[in-house]
């Protein structure tokens, strides 16, 4: 089981990296110039770590924080309305201890799941480069590889479920086609598609609260429960 030690060594490392040129400067332009609705917040500006239950089975990908979100208060998915429908979701389903997640602080803690993003960074317009994606994922690979119980990678969107198959190696041939509900079977770890829970998806109702309750329920029992 990987230590709490080994981990917390690993998030130092993450928060300090300016590897990405245009990457440090957009994070810490946002975190500058603020949305007026957080003018008096301070916002992170850096580097977002994983976090989560170290025994995990289960690890939710995304695809990076959001420039107002994780950005500004330092966790992914924390602070903004695609976090507020997922902290939901994995409430409902057993890996949160509360629905809500608004600051690193706020008392989240997760239960059998991990959660981290491809890219650590926020991007301008929520676009990495391939460079920019590349460059990033050996942070992913190394904290995956500390989290040595993990069964199934749950990708929220296309640009997770292909940095997934980059993390894993060695992909099927021809590479699985990103679809909700999708899993693919294989070592270290399955992978399992689900629709990213952005506003564009749930406003529209491309993605629903059942339809993300199937997929995590689908990933405890990948998971082996």
């Amino acid at each position: 089981m990987a230590s709490s030690r080994s981990l917390a060594e690993l998030e130092a490392e993450v928060v300090a990296c300016r590897r990405c040129p245009r990457l440090v400067a957009w994070r810490e332009e946002v975190a500058r110039v603020k949305r007026a609705a957080f003018a008096h917040e301070e916002y992170w500006g850096r580097p977002i770590p994983g976090f989560g239950d170290p025994a995990a089975r289960v690890v939710i990908l995304g695809l990076a924080p959001a420039a107002h979100g994780g950005n500004r208060t330092g966790r992914i998915f924390t602070g903004d309305r695609s976090g507020d429908f997922l902290f939901a979701a994995l409430h409902r389903a057993g890996f949160a201890n509360q629905p809500t997640s608004v600051s690193r602080d706020d008392g989240l803690e997760l239960r059998g799941a991990w959660m981290l993003a491809a890219v650590r960074c926020a991007p301008p317009a929520n676009r990495p480069t391939p460079v920019e994606r590349d460059t990033c994922l050996p942070w992913a690979a190394r904290e995956l590889a500390l989290l040595r119980e993990v069964r199934v990678v749950v990708c929220l969107g296309a640009f997770a479920w292909d940095a997934a198959f980059r993390l894993r190696g060695v992909a099927p041939r021809p590479r699985p086609r990103f679809g909700h509900g999708v899993v693919v079977d294989g070592e270290p770890w399955a992978v399992l598609g689900c629709f990213h829970p952005s506003q564009q998806n749930t406003f529209t109702g491309k993605l629903t609260a059942g339809m993300v309750d199937e997929v995590l329920g689908l990933a405890r029992e990948v998971a082996g429960g």
